[in-house]
């Protein structure tokens, strides 16, 4: 015998179980569905394991989107204060870690209780692990053929999330079946992911894997995305935050931001010495003693990074090495001309690199890109030509920044669907 639900929910995560618990705490009839076999992992893994759930300075400019004003009207209606009073309720505590950036106390297990307890609370029935295999359009609503038997309900809502950290299981199921109804899709790329470069022309920095330091980095877009007034990308965007060395590239926080706007072919302009001017600080130190120019960036930079980054002197950024910066590590200031020390100032502040690709979505920590919002009520996440069907969270062109906004956008555009749904 078929079950029959006012609203079907696929994918339990954190916009899924939002929503579901929102719209079951109205009266409504409500069944979530997913294929994992454990709950919530992406909350579980994040922040370290005590899940950055939110940041107090979320607005609509933390988020990217061909409509940048898409996402306004759910912030609005359901922000950082009102999941904060959730969280109260339940008894959680946290505690602010950086720049706004919200975490839990104890563990992420206590945010994945909440939403289980808020879910329970509106009788919301599970079917998980279930394997949807696939969604129709009825008389009447939809058809989900499961492996546990066919579900039908008056309105579907699509809040698998995206492909980021596929070995938790992440997939295009909510792309897919957008799709097929028609609606369009915005190419989803990885985004707050590591960014890679030529094996070759890394290779002096990959012995720095696991240096870091604070640096400003900047990108500007070559052109605007798509054209037309919807569809741009911001023309500049800058970070002051931590950066990584890898292996194989660039990461940590600064890399992961800038990474959601770069695109291939784009250069990223790395400052190593924000906050100053190193071309002046190298030439007033020509007179205190005897210390090589490597020793003198070593005072602002970790030594291994000064050393080899003299010693490369620019090859990882496209250009032809530098043969008048190169080798300046070993001279002493006093030895050195006034313009090489400028130039190579110019340079700390202005290292312009290439990359060639990322990490993808194995260490992505988000997909940009998804359902267009242009297809999408911004009250109800409702597509607009295909009534019933709700697309939330993560498979929506909205993408946040690092710091618990994307976490943010979970929980308002899930509230927006619950009580549209209940509402209708």
């Amino acid at each position: 015998m078929d079950a029959r639900f006012d609203a079907a929910v696929i994918g339990a995560g954190a916009a899924g179980m939002m929503a579901a618990a929102v719209a079951a705490q109205r009266g409504l009839r409500v069944v979530l569905v997913d294929h994992a076999q454990r709950l919530a992992e992406k909350i579980r893994i994040s922040g370290g394991g005590r899940c950055n759930f939110t940041n107090l300075g979320t607005s609509p400019a933390q988020f990217l989107s061909r409509n940048p004003d898409f996402c306004r009207s759910a912030l609005r209606a359901y922000g950082p204060a009102d999941f904060l009073d959730l969280l109260r309720a339940h008894r959680v505590s946290w505690h602010e870690k950086h720049r706004g950036q919200l975490f839990c106390d104890d563990s992420s297990e206590s945010v994945i209780e909440v939403l289980r307890r808020e879910c329970a609370a509106g009788g919301v029935q599970w079917r998980m692990p279930c394997t949807v295999r696939g969604v129709g359009r009825e008389t009447g609503g939809f058809r989900l053929d499961t492996e546990a038997g066919p579900i039908r309900a008056a309105r579907l809502v699509l809040a698998t999330g995206g492909m980021a950290i596929p070995q938790l299981g992440a997939t295009d199921f909510s792309l897919r079946i957008a799709r097929q109804f028609g609606l369009r899709i915005v190419e989803p790329r990885p985004a707050l992911v590591p960014l890679t470069f030529d094996a070759d022309h890394w290779k002096p920095y990959a012995a720095l894997a696991g240096v870091s330091l604070e640096v400003r980095l900047t990108h500007e877009a070559a052109a605007p995305e798509g054209g037309g007034k919807r569809s741009r990308r911001p023309a500049r965007a800058e970070f002051l935050e931590d950066l990584l060395f890898t292996h194989r590239g660039l990461s940590g926080p600064g890399i992961l931001q800038i990474s959601s706007h770069w695109r291939p072919g784009d250069p990223i302009r790395i400052d190593l010495a924000p906050g100053g001017d190193m071309a002046e600080a190298l030439v007033a130190a020509k007179s205190g003693g005897r210390q090589t120019v490597a020793a003198a960036l070593a005072q602002a930079w970790p030594r291994r990074l000064a050393e080899a980054w003299l010693a490369a002197a620019g090859p990882a950024d496209g250009a032809a090495r530098d043969e008048d910066l190169a080798n300046l590590g070993g001279q002493r200031l006093a030895d050195v001309a006034d313009r090489r020390l400028r130039a190579l100032g110019e340079r700390i502040h202005r290292w312009t690199l290439w990359p060639t690709g990322t990490a993808g979505y194995k260490k992505a920590e988000v997909m940009s890109g998804g359902v267009d919002t242009g297809e999408l009520d911004q009250r109800s996440l409702e597509a607009r030509r295909c009534p019933g069907l709700h697309v939330i969270g993560e498979a929506v062109d909205v993408t946040g920044w690092l710091g618990g906004y994307n976490f943010q956008w979970a929980w308002s555009s899930g509230v927006a669907c619950g009580r549209a749904l209940a509402v209708d």
